[in-house]
């Protein structure tokens, strides 16, 4: 666990990070948003990174934590199991405050169907995941892949989007998962995701990780909070902060923008209330 520190005062905020890509560039692409939110609402804030995605569902309570930023399948567990308030979460550089699953293969792979994908090595990211994990096993469920063990040689969970990315891209899985935003943060980083990599499938828009708090966090900090997050892309210093974060605002959320994750796991076969998110 790695945690970010803020300042000294009265008011103190413990906000769990999904680990979506490598824990050292997701504390470098939130510090600075920590540290705004500090100056503008007088809040201290500590960033909670977390080793695994289902994790943040087993410590939230265990770990008292007042908030997180949820990806959508583990935004919709929490809002079903731990009855998390969504506030707002950020619009993307495409303008959209969405991101899509994909799946994605090697260009020179020789593989366009499922059918194709018989006999290869698939890379997922976690059981928690919307991109990395449920919509795959929807698409896969519905293109009539009954047992993934058997289609396969081989399935695994590379713990990040990023690491699924770069799993296909040095040949270490023939088939990979992922989010489209990642994907794209991924891309602009390294040519060859673009020049060598090709997606044969998306998924339907579900929403960006978005920062949900439990549902008797202070009334004022809430409002606080929320409201500094929406207004940052009308002052100089939040624009810096938010190209540093890599979006260009923030838009507000609420739990209504989960029922399509909802729908995508119901197509997968998952029952949210029982769901074991545990890796296999």
């Amino acid at each position: 666990m790695i945690l970010l520190p803020g300042l000294c005062g009265a008011a103190e905020l413990t906000i769990g990070l999904i680990p979506e890509q490598n824990v050292f560039k997701q504390k470098e692409r939130y510090t600075p948003l920590g540290h705004y939110l500090e100056r503008k609402t007088g809040v201290k804030i500590q960033f909670t990174i977390l080793s695994r995605y289902g994790n943040i569902l087993d410590r939230f309570a265990a770990e008292h934590m007042d908030g997180a930023f949820f990806g959508s399948f583990t935004g919709a567990l929490a809002i079903r199991r731990l009855g998390v308030e969504p506030l707002a979460r950020p619009v993307n550089l495409d303008g959209t405050s969405t991101y899509r699953g994909y799946i994605f293969v090697r260009k020179d792979g020789g593989i366009r169907t499922v059918a194709d994908m018989k006999g290869k090595r698939l890379a997922f990211v976690e059981r928690s995941t919307t991109a990395g994990y449920v919509y795959p096993m929807a698409f896969f469920r519905e293109s009539g892949v009954s047992d993934i063990a058997t289609h396969f040689s081989e399935h695994y969970f590379a713990g990040s989007h990023d690491a699924a990315i770069y799993a296909v891209l040095e040949g270490k899985a023939d088939v990979g998962c992922a989010k489209h935003s990642m994907f794209d943060r991924v891309s602009r980083k390294d040519s060859r995701v673009a020049q060598e990599l090709a997606v044969l499938e998306t998924s339907p828009d579900v929403p960006s990780n978005g920062l949900c708090v439990k549902s008797d966090l202070d009334a004022d900090v809430k409002a606080r909070v929320t409201a500094v997050l929406l207004k940052m892309d009308q002052e100089p210093e939040g624009i810096e902060v938010l190209r540093t974060f890599e979006a260009l605002r923030f838009v507000p959320t609420s739990k209504d923008d989960y029922t399509v994750v909802f729908e995508i796991a119901k197509r997968a076969g998952i029952d949210i209330d029982t769901y074991s998110y545990a890796n296999e």
